[in-house]
């Protein structure tokens, strides 16, 4: 059986982080993520934009990486931003509570249910 994979990158500016992950983020590797994350706060960086492009898969440990993140963030006076999480990943997000956790959504997720969208987008 092979390993879960996940690549963990970082770029900063200033005290700007972006953390791009690539591949799952399971029991095995939400520690690689937590790492991350930790690091970034204890370097000073006061805004972590992750990047979830190119996540494969995300379970309830690594959705619990990142609800923590963001608590310590916040406790700190910084941010915690998700960006492009893979669409599984963004309806548990939703039905857990957490959308705080996403930099932006799309209009459609957004809009309250029932209301119809008609042809040109708009309700």
């Amino acid at each position: 059986m092979a390993l879960p994979q996940l690549n963990v990158y970082r770029h900063e500016r200033g005290t700007r982080a972006l953390i791009t992950l690539a591949g799952e983020i399971d029991l095995a590797t939400a520690p690689l993520v937590r790492t991350a994350l930790a690091e970034c706060q204890s370097d000073g960086i006061r805004s972590i934009d992750v990047d979830l492009t190119a996540v494969t898969f995300c379970d309830v440990s690594g959705l619990n990486t990142f609800l923590l993140a963001y608590r310590f963030a916040t406790e700190a006076d910084r941010t915690l931003r998700l960006h492009h999480p893979p669409q599984s990943m963004t309806r548990v997000i939703e039905i857990t509570g957490s959308r705080f956790l996403l930099h932006s959504f799309p209009a459609a997720d957004v809009r309250p249910r029932g209301i119809p969208v008609a042809a040109g987008g708009t309700p």
